[in-house]
């Protein structure tokens, strides 16, 4: 399913910088992942790798900020489906700090090879289904929240991508060139305001959908500093997990032992507390020395 250059060549509006459009190109190469901070807080995607036909709805603990994911009949967006978000995200944060043209648009266009480069995937036909499967899904599942982007609170429905569409060879039919998105008005803002987290480079090689959802509860909650605590039940709770609380310690435990997640590593107590803290030896080792007093640990409350 590889492209020819001659076939690119004949779609030139997709790639030619000077061409007048109305859509931000995500054609930039050396960039960061980057993830929205919401959605690596708030459990939006589902970890399951069968359709997940549930509701979820979550709500903070000081009951301020509420979030419904509503699927549609081909299920809730996974965490394999957030990959698109993520690149099309670290690609529009990248445009917006290097001030480049045509950030004002929200809807964005890619080259899908790019996309499985990145992202790790091979570039067979099923890869081709499977994004255009995702994308469906995307624009599917539906988000209903009080949860305010770029200083905005839009209380109503809405999808976590406004629509989409794939663009092919005129001479192989059916064949996938390009992608284009429409990003939510809500996702739009946050990317606009910063409201992102840097995620390590390894992330695309965490294959579970459990490690890379741990894998983000870390990077949020520690952020810059070196660990966090949180119980097991919130854990799980934010995570979205479906697994019963003797499942989920399982998983937990699993990748705790393999060490798997880039970046942290996580201990869980006999007391149901799990600790998160950063494989930077130097950072720990200074808060460890009270160098970053009134900073360790920073308590997450493990009751709902």
């Amino acid at each position: 399913m590889c492209l020819r250059h001659d076939e690119v060549v004949r779609i030139e509006r997709l790639t030619n910088p000077r061409a007048s459009r109305d859509f931000f190109l995500a054609d930039i190469l050396g960039f960061a992942l980057k993830a929205d901070a919401t959605s690596m807080e708030v459990p939006i995607f589902s970890l399951s790798t069968r359709p997940d036909l549930s509701i979820e709805q979550w709500t903070s603990q000081d009951g301020k900020r509420r979030i419904t994911v509503t699927p549609s009949a081909l299920g809730r967006a996974t965490q394999h489906d957030k990959d698109v978000l993520i690149y099309v995200t670290s690609q529009f944060t990248a445009a917006v700090d290097r001030q480049l043209p045509d950030t004002n648009y929200r809807t964005v266009r890619f080259m899908a090879y790019d996309f499985f480069k990145t992202t790790g995937r091979g570039t067979s036909g099923a890869e081709y289904r499977a994004l255009k499967l995702s994308l469906r899904r995307l624009h599917g599942t539906t988000i209903t929240t009080n949860i305010s982007t770029g200083g905005i609170q839009i209380d109503e429905g809405f999808g976590l991508i406004d629509g989409w569409r794939t663009i092919a060879s005129h001479d192989r039919p059916g064949t996938m060139i390009a992608v284009e998105i429409t990003l939510s008005i809500w996702l739009f803002n946050a990317i606009r305001s910063f409201e992102v987290f840097t995620l390590h480079k390894d992330y695309f090689r965490l294959r579970r959908p459990i490690e890379r959802r741990l894998y983000e509860l870390a990077r949020k909650h520690c952020g810059r500093q070196p660990t966090a605590r949180i119980g097991l039940e919130l854990l799980r709770q934010k995570a979205g997990s479906k697994a019963s609380p003797k499942e989920f310690r399982r998983m937990v435990r699993e990748v705790m032992i393999a060490d798997s997640l880039p970046e942290y590593r996580l201990i869980l107590s006999q007391s149901d507390i799990v600790t998160l803290y950063t494989k930077d030896h130097r950072k720990l080792a200074r808060a460890l020395s009270g160098h970053l007093p009134n900073r360790l640990p920073i308590v997450v409350s493990p009751t709902k």
